[in-house]
């Protein structure tokens, strides 16, 4: 490594040329050829720089993290290791799941620097894509084999104590983005923080009845406690609809800086939340041409096979190593189908419930919290955009609230058609 990157330092498009000519791997990649080399910055997102680099004969992405919140400024400062685990992150669910996880080309710990595959276009951020209506076929299919093998595959279920929990502490580290978590999905929504934004002055009443809702803090609570508490799996820590990239043919889950060995239904409670954020922002992207009432059917279809999906391909895992070396259900105690099935029972009905709670504190994070959604902001009348918000958080509450009530997918789809 050059001397000049020996310390890390912010990098632009200029800088960049003379990091990655410093750089053999990265050199190799565009086969040494860096003439008219392309590079632009595109990081949309609240926390790192994102150069798309493209030469005449490769391509990939530079991301870059900061010591500081990119959407807020340096007041509020971060820690630049985050690039590490994002790093050991890809690399292991790209091991796990290598059709729906972009490959990493290069990591530089010193410059908190993670060097990937270019998606290339047609691949869109799938939140964009949900604005614009666009139906994806392959979505549920492709998201619950991501979830259903990354999660699995780094849980008790299918690893030994001992291999568990050197996973555990190998991610430890990343507390930092874990308590940026805890901040701003179950403690800024439900107080007086001067992060938190709403659409004011219509949702003035709706934010302060959920700092006032005594019931729902309790829940949010015993949230939070799994939150910090359970190591069940190496989870993506920020599942949403902008973590996810798509074409109609390719589904690639990006952006794991907030890895950690967390609850499951972490993850996939934060994607099934955010397509029930994207199925109540329709109506405000609705118009003449098109009503958008086939697109929130293709939505709650997504919804209900995601998790259907999810849910018989996590038990097939679980019964094709059901003899394997994990040692959650050991094979000597858990010895019949009978008992097996029934663990298994109890643990997808815990984990759905997990679920149904953590994506409904995802979805209350994002209308009354520090950071909001394309799906609401790209709605410009304020008074629609509350409207659609509104009905959003009364399902969010709702779900949090009674989400043991619920015993499969389909009646949360219900409810969601209720609350439209």
């Amino acid at each position: 490594m050059a001397k000049a990157f020996s310390e890390f330092r912010p990098l632009d498009e200029t800088s960049l040329i003379d990091y990655i000519k410093s750089v053999p791997s990265l050199c190799s990649k565009l086969h040494n050829n860096l003439n008219g080399l392309e590079i632009k910055e595109v990081g949309d997102g609240n926390l790192n720089f994102v150069f798309i680099v493209v030469g005449s004969s490769g391509s990939f992405v530079i991301k870059q993290a900061l010591t500081y919140v990119r959407s807020v400024g340096e007041a509020w400062p971060m820690s630049k290791d985050r690039a590490y685990f994002e790093a050991a992150a890809l690399k292991k669910h790209g091991h796990l799941c290598p059709g729906h996880v972009p490959e990493v080309y290069h990591f530089d710990r010193t410059m908190s620097l993670i060097a990937m595959r270019y998606l290339k276009p047609p691949h869109i951020i799938l939140r964009k894509g949900l604005v614009a209506g666009i139906e994806y076929p392959l979505l549920a299919e492709d998201m619950s084999d991501y979830m259903s093998k990354t999660l699995f595959y780094t849980s008790l279920i299918y690893n030994s104590t001992t291999e568990h929990k050197q996973g555990v502490a190998e991610f430890c580290g990343n507390v930092e983005m874990c308590r940026l978590t805890e901040q701003v999905v179950f403690s800024d929504p439900y107080k007086v923080s001067k992060y938190n934004r709403w659409t004011s002055p219509y949702l003035d009443s709706d934010a302060a009845a959920l700092r006032e809702d005594e019931a729902l803090k309790i829940e949010v609570a015993e949230l939070k406690s799994l939150f910090c508490e359970r190591a069940q799996a190496l989870i993506h820590g920020d599942l949403h609809t902008s973590s996810v990239m798509v074409t109609q043919e390719s589904t690639q889950v990006i952006d794991s800086e907030f890895a950690f060995y967390g609850p499951m239904g972490f993850d996939v409670g934060a994607f099934l939340g955010n397509l029930i954020l994207a199925f109540f922002a329709q109506d405000g992207h609705a118009d003449e041409k098109n009503d958008r009432e086939a697109y929130k059917g293709w939505i709650l279809r997504t919804i209900e096979n995601t998790w259907n999906l999810f849910q018989n391909k996590f038990i097939a895992l679980w019964d094709q190593h059901k003899d394997g070396s994990g040692e959650a259900y050991l094979p000597a105690i858990y010895n019949s189908s009978e008992i097996q099935q029934l663990v298994q029972k109890k643990f997808m009905e815990d984990l759905f419930h997990d679920t149904l709670g953590f994506g409904a504190a995802k979805m209350i994070r994002r209308i009354v919290g520090v950071a909001h959604v394309e799906d609401f902001e790209a709605i410009s009348d304020a008074s629609k955009r509350a409207g659609c918000e509104r009905r959003a958080l009364e399902l969010a509450k709702l779900l949090l609230n009674e989400r043991r009530k619920f015993q499969n997918i389909a009646q949360v789809v219900s409810a969601i058609k209720q609350g439209k």
